[in-house]
């Protein structure tokens, strides 16, 4: 599996353990650091690892929690570190993350996240994995 590959991978592990309502998935991909940052829409910026993973089990055991898809990501590595930027689909709306990645040995994991509001919605509401080459 080339990086890239292993960076959509990753970026794709966190949005179905995000849809799956998976705690023990979310806090296996995020980096094993207290600086790790998220900022959910509307949110003030998390810092730390055990804000951010309050913060996604305080939004998954909600009474109404997302469901969230990721649509076109597109990858960009950095040597060690990389970023996977792309739509989210949420109940008909439709935002811009970037999910920021660090390398772990061989495997990626997340350092930050960020999600806003879009101003237009993706070309395509499919999803469609980047080329993998």
């Amino acid at each position: 599996m080339s990086d890239r590959q292993a960076l959509l991978f990753a970026n794709e592990f966190f949005y179905r353990a995000f849809a799956g309502r998976d705690l023990d998935a979310l806090r296996e991909i995020w980096a094993d650091s207290p600086h790790i940052s998220c900022t959910h829409p509307g949110w003030n910026p998390l810092i730390g690892r055990v804000a951010v993973l309050e913060s996604f089990r305080s939004i998954l055991q909600g009474p109404n929690p997302p469901d969230v898809q990721c649509l076109a990501p597109d990858a960009v590595l950095l040597g060690d570190v990389a970023y996977v930027l792309c739509h989210e689909a949420l109940g008909g709306h439709f935002l811009t993350a970037t999910n920021i990645f660090i390398r772990h040995g061989r495997q990626w994991r997340l350092q930050h996240h960020h999600a806003g509001p879009a101003a237009s919605p993706p070309e395509t509401t499919e999803f469609q994995p980047g080329p993998v080459n």
